[in-house]
């Protein structure tokens, strides 16, 4: 028997409702944006978020550095400073400083985004021209911030919910990748110890979310990572190298590499600033989302002000430019702790792993698989606060052509990244990023495609308001 999209549509409404309804229960809010946790609970909570975040934040500047052949000593000063600007803003992000700051637990690091145009400018320009550019370009996001609130409005719950299931399901191929031990081709990728750690790390995580209590609920992600690494010692998975040979103390180095301002790295920047407006606006939805809290247009502009204003001053410390962190919005979704405090402890724990890099090189030590089995729950809980996003909306075949087209899009460039390589650089730098391709393609369906109901409602209107009328002549008295 053959059933009509319409009852399939009904019965998947009433999953997508019911699986929101019984996420609220389950995934409560136990510290809100507000809320000041005792100060052991906030150290062991910020410590979650640092776990996840620093192997990305020093990522971008090592890729870099070493794609272009740096002494040792400019990589170390490119990490270090990611390390203490990332902890400086994260700070400004969560508190606010006058209208500077979206006030909400927000991570910032250096972005990915900005990786290729960074190393074309490097070959050609030196790191000089890498924070040069930077800098000017930065003047696209700080000024861009302040038209957010009229930007926001083209962000419905079609848009939105599309754009943050996007996010996560473009971060589970790295959870993949770190659960497996690398990358694809790499020697031990996949093997069964690597495997074994990873899912060992997950259960944990989902049986202490599920049956803990209080701290140790909340605390999840970091004791799962905890008893991964301690196995990971024993078996000796463990490469204690980078802690000893870290310095202990790294000052910061401002203007270290000197600044000059090409042009044409000044346009490709600024393209790249262009695509992580986008981005950040939506990790900003997804973190409005998930800590139950409304996204003013005001407040997304604090925000973006701060990612402006911040790469900046990445720039002015030598390093490469920031965005807000995906990875640390599915932190906040499945622990329930969405107090920003928390994550200010945060960014106190990056300056702190800035200016004394063996706290850094220790975090970095974590195996892979251990970061794997964490981050494919985390990231998945972005995919839950979408899907539950996307079921308030109604189901017309407008919405799921919006839905589907923008997703497959996304998804289409971010596993077959080939799929670019003919295109023109600058066209490149823009579509690079899956969850950039796909909000952009919902952005503009959502603007040109004519919505049905809308139609249905204004006719049925007009007839309501006709009939009223001729009702009212044939009461009048000629």
């Amino acid at each position: 028997m053959q059933l009509s999209n319409s009852y399939l549509w009904g019965v998947l409404q009433t999953l997508l409702k019911y699986n929101y309804k019984k996420q609220e229960h389950i995934v409560e809010i136990s510290y809100k944006v507000e809320d000041k946790p005792p100060i052991g609970t906030s150290l062991i909570l910020a410590a979650q978020h640092l776990l996840a975040a620093l192997g990305a934040i020093i990522t971008v500047p090592l890729v870099v550095g070493g794609v272009l052949n740096l002494p040792v000593e400019d990589i170390v000063v490119l990490v270090n400073a990611a390390m203490l600007v990332s902890g400086v803003v994260t700070i400004i992000q969560c508190k606010g400083v006058g209208p500077v700051g979206i006030r909400l637990p927000c991570v910032m690091g250096t972005s990915f985004t900005f990786v290729g145009v960074s190393i074309a400018i490097g070959f050609e320009h030196g790191v000089a021209g890498i924070l040069g550019s930077a800098l000017v370009a930065s003047l696209v996001m700080i000024i861009g911030s302040f038209f957010m609130p009229m930007i926001r409005k083209y962000f419905p719950p079609i848009v939105t919910g599309t754009v943050v299931t996007l996010i996560g399901l473009s971060l589970i191929p790295v959870a993949v990748d770190w659960l497996a031990g690398g990358q694809v081709g790499q020697a031990g990728y996949a093997s069964l110890p690597n495997l074994a750690i990873g899912l060992l790390v997950l259960t944990v995580v989902i049986l202490l979310s599920m049956f803990g209590k209080g701290i140790i609920s909340a605390a999840a992600v970091v004791i799962g990572m905890i008893v991964g690494y301690i196995i990971c010692v024993f078996i000796g998975l463990v490469d204690f190298t980078p802690v000893q040979d870290s310095p202990m103390l790294a000052l910061p180095s401002p203007l270290h590499f000197g600044m000059s301002f090409p042009i044409s790295g000044i346009i490709g920047m600024s393209i790249a600033y262009l695509v992580t407006i986008v981005e950040s606006t939506g990790d900003f939805l997804a973190l409005s989302n998930v800590t139950k809290t409304k996204l003013t247009g005001k407040k997304l502009s604090s925000g973006i002000l701060c990612d402006g204003l911040g790469s900046a001053l990445a720039s002015i410390f030598s390093t490469t430019p920031f965005s807000s962190f995906s990875q640390n919005v599915g932190i906040v979704g499945m622990t329930g702790v969405a107090s920003r405090y928390v994550v200010a402890i945060t960014g106190a724990m990056l300056i702190l792993a800035g200016l004394f890099p063996v706290i850094g090189a220790l975090v970095v030590s974590i195996p892979l698989p251990v970061l794997g089995g964490a981050g494919l729950v985390m990231f998945a809980m972005i995919i839950t606060a979408g899907v539950n996003i996307l079921s308030e909306t109604k189901h017309t075949k407008r919405n799921g052509i919006i839905i589907a087209v923008s997703i497959g899009a996304g998804m289409a460039v971010t596993v077959r990244p080939e799929l670019l390589s003919h295109l023109p650089e600058f066209i490149k730098i823009i579509l690079a990023s899956g969850i950039t391709t796909g909000s952009l393609i919902a952005l503009l369906l959502n603007a040109v495609l004519p919505d049905a109901d809308a139609i249905v409602e204004a006719d049925e209107q007009g007839e309501i308001e006709a009939e009223n009328i001729n009702t009212e002549s044939i009461k009048t008295p000629g």
